[in-house]
């Protein structure tokens, strides 16, 4: 099933922005089964899903308001990241599970052990070498420096490298159903968490069609140690994505 009726969004889209409140109410209802898709990534947290639901169409609204067609890119890629960001905003600091405070507290610690290791080191730390020095669990590092991080734009690149691909990029396709675009965001927002050396090896391997080897050349380090690394990156993802 196609997330994004083109033609019919652009009609409603087109009359929103001449102030047809019908049309915004018509618009949310056929994008609903794409905010309840989303809503249900974040229940389990405390909050009643229909709630979560509600949140997400607030998201909804606002993508509504403030498409541009100028953008170049369906209302539906459009609207994701705006429906998940007002739900993770609300879970972050409205909702009713206060965890969010502990978790930016740690997020803080996190970063300022990074830039120290950062600058001591010359690159940054794996998540195993913040966690011993934090004596943060392993486990909990990504969602605690998420916390810090604003919401997902589509504008994005997937990696540190101006060069890399944009999410926009990535979800350009009509095709792409519910679950595969939400799934695709949930990887790219888990890769933005990964270290330096994790993110670029899977900038190269990934999203340029490098071999092992060449990736090995590009960064200085050798086929071997990209093909650990790659597995270590791999498993720390599939974790991270449960």
């Amino acid at each position: 099933m196609s997330i994004d009726c083109q033609c019919e969004n652009s009609d409603l889209l087109n009359s929103i922005k001449n102030g047809d409140s019908r049309a915004l109410d018509v618009l949310v209802q056929q994008n609903m089964p794409l905010v309840r898709k989303i809503a249900s990534r974040f229940t389990g947290r405390g909050t009643e899903f229909e709630d979560l639901v509600q949140i997400g169409v607030i998201g909804m609204i606002k993508a509504a308001r403030s498409f541009d067609f100028g953008y170049g890119t369906v209302f539906s890629t459009y609207a994701v990241p705006l429906i998940m960001g007002e739900i993770r905003r609300f879970l972050r600091d409205d909702g009713p599970v206060k965890v969010s405070r502990n978790i930016k507290k740690n997020g803080m610690i996190l970063m300022q052990a990074k830039e120290d290791f950062i600058k001591i080191n010359g690159r940054e730390p794996h998540l195993t070498e913040l966690s011993e020095i934090t004596g943060i669990p392993v486990e909990e590092i990504p969602q605690s420096l998420d916390s810090l991080s604003g919401v997902i734009s589509i504008n994005q690149t997937t990696g540190d490298d101006p060069e890399s691909p944009t999410i926009e990029s990535k979800l350009s396709d009509d095709g792409l159903t519910v679950d595969k675009i939400t799934d695709k965001l949930a990887l790219y927002q888990a890769i933005k968490t990964l270290p330096g050396l994790w993110q670029k090896i899977i900038l190269l391997r990934y999203f340029k069609d490098m071999s092992q080897s060449e990736t090995g050349k590009r960064l200085g380090i050798t086929q071997v140690k990209v093909s650990r690394e790659e597995q270590k990156i791999l498993l720390h993802l599939k974790k991270v994505l449960a």
